[in-house]
C-alpha cells in the first residue's frame, strides 16, 4: 500500500478540498496522511479514513511562521516512511522538495490557486518578490502537478513548461432538501480576504431589497466590520463566521440567491473557478458573480448564473434585485443548477485525481 503525504498550513478542520482529496484516495486504496497545524482556537479533529496529524507554533502568523512551520514541517517529514509526498500551494512547497530529494520518492505539487498572484501577495512587492522567487526555482521541479481551473494550469505551462492536469474543487453529490418558505435572502461562503470584492459588495447592499449573510472568516473581516459601521449596515449584514461544512450547507439551501464578485486585480482571481461557484450550484442556488474566463465557460455550458462585467455597487446591486425580483428568470437558472449538479460533482472528479496518483506511482 502506497503513503501519501500531504502537507498545508491550515488546522484541517474546514478544509473540505483536502478531505475529499484523502478521503478519495484512501478508499482507493492508498495510505493517505494530512499534515497541518494546531491553533490555539482549533476544534478537536473529527475521525476519517485518512491519518490527520497536527504541528504546534509558537508564532501562528506572519513571516515567524512561515518560517517555523517549514522548518517544523521539514523535521516531522523526516523521520516518518513515505511513498510519495504533495505539497499543497507554494507556503508548504519547499519542505516537500527537500524531503523528496532526501528520500528519493516522487513530489506532487497541488495548486490551489495562483498563489504569487494574490491580491494580498501582489499588492506588497516584498512579499511578492519573495514568494515568485520561490516559484520560479520550485515549480520546474514539480513534473507532476494538478490544479482547480484549466486557465491556472495553462498559466503555469506558459511560465514554467509544466504540464498539470485539472482536478476541479467541486463537491460530494449528495440529496437536496426541499427548498424552504421563508425570507429570500443572498448569502456569501468562502474566505473572507482581499480582493473577494467586498468593497463594492457592501456599498451595493444599500440599494439591495434583502440581507446578505457571510459564512468565512480572512483577513478582511476586521476592514469588512468597518466597512458594515461606515455604511450602517450591521442590521442587514450577517457575519457567521466560521461554520462547518454541514452548517454552510443547511444555509445555502435556505438562500435564495449566492453572490461572489472577486475583483480583478491579481491574476488568480481572475483564473480561478472557485468551490463556492459549485456549491451554490449543487445546493441549487442561482448566483450573481463576475464575467471572467471560467465562471464564462462554465456558464455558458449550464447557465446557473448572472455574470456582471464590473464591480460598481450600483451594478451588483442591480443585478441581486433583479435576481430577487424576477422569478422566472430565478426558477430557470435554478433548474439548471439542479441538472448541473447531476455532472459536476466529486464522486467524477475523483476518477481524475485516483488515475493520476496510479499513473505516478505505476511509473
Amino acid at each position: 500500500m502506497k503513503r501519501i503525504y500531504f502537507t498545508v498550513t491550515n488546522d484541517l478542520t474546514y478544509d473540505q478540498r483536502m478531505h475529499r482529496i484523502c478521503h478519495s484516495l484512501a478508499s482507493a486504496g492508498f495510505d493517505v496522511v494530512l499534515a497541518g497545524r494546531i491553533r490555539p482556537g482549533s476544534l478537536p479533529l473529527e475521525e476519517k479514513r485518512f491519518r490527520q496529524k497536527r504541528i504546534r507554533c509558537w508564532f501562528n502568523k506572519g513571516k515567524l511562521f512561515y518560517a517555523e512551520y517549514n522548518i517544523r514541517l521539514f523535521f516531522f517529514l523526516l523521520f516518518k516512511r513515505m511513498d510519495g509526498i504533495c505539497a499543497i500551494d507554494l507556503d508548504t512547497i519547499l519542505p516537500c522538495l527537500y524531503i523528496s530529494r532526501l528520500k528519493r520518492i516522487p513530489r506532487v505539487y497541488d495548486a490551489h490557486e495562483l498563489f504569487t498572484e494574490l491580491k494580498e501577495v501582489i499588492s506588497r512587492p516584498g512579499i511578492h518578490r519573495f514568494w515568485l522567487g520561490i516559484e520560479q526555482w520550485a515549480v520546474p521541479c514539480f513534473k507532476w502537478g494538478y490544479t482547480v481551473s484549466e486557465s491556472i494550469a495553462e498559466e503555469f505551462h506558459r511560465r514554467y513548461g509544466v504540464e498539470y492536469k485539472t482536478i476541479r474543487n467541486v463537491p460530494v453529490l449528495q440529496p437536496l432538501g426541499a427548498k424552504p418558505a421563508g425570507e429570500k435572502f443572498i448569502v456569501y461562503q468562502g474566505a473572507v480576504n482581499e480582493a473577494r470584492g467586498f468593497e463594492y459588495l457592501i456599498p451595493a447592499m444599500k440599494w439591495v431589497n434583502a440581507r446578505l449573510v457571510i459564512c468565512g472568516d480572512g483577513n478582511f473581516m476586521e476592514s469588512l466590520k468597518k466597512l458594515l459601521a461606515e455604511y450602517q449596515l450591521q442590521d442587514k449584514v450577517e457575519l457567521k463566521g466560521m461554520l462547518s461544512p454541514a452548517a454552510l450547507w443547511t444555509i445555502a439551501q435556505q438562500a435564495h440567491i449566492g453572490v461572489a464578485v472577486p475583483e480583478k486585480e491579481g491574476l488568480n482571481q481572475y483564473l480561478a473557478l472557485p468551490n463556492k461557484f459549485f456549491d451554490y450550484v449543487h445546493a441549487g442556488l442561482p448566483q450573481v458573480t463576475v464575467d471572467y474566463p471560467e465562471y464564462r465557460k462554465m456558464n455558458k455550458k449550464y447557465e446557473v448564473a448572472v455574470l456582471i462585467d464590473n464591480l460598481a455597487p450600483k451594478r451588483i446591486a442591480d443585478a441581486l434585485n433583479n435576481l430577487l425580483e424576477d422569478d422566472v428568470l430565478h426558477n430557470r437558472l435554478r433548474q439548471n443548477c439542479l441538472k448541473a449538479r447531476e455532472s459536476i460533482h466529486w464522486q467524477e472528479e475523483e476518477k481524475k485525481l485516483v488515475s493520476f496518483y496510479k499513473t505516478l506511482f505505476a511509473l
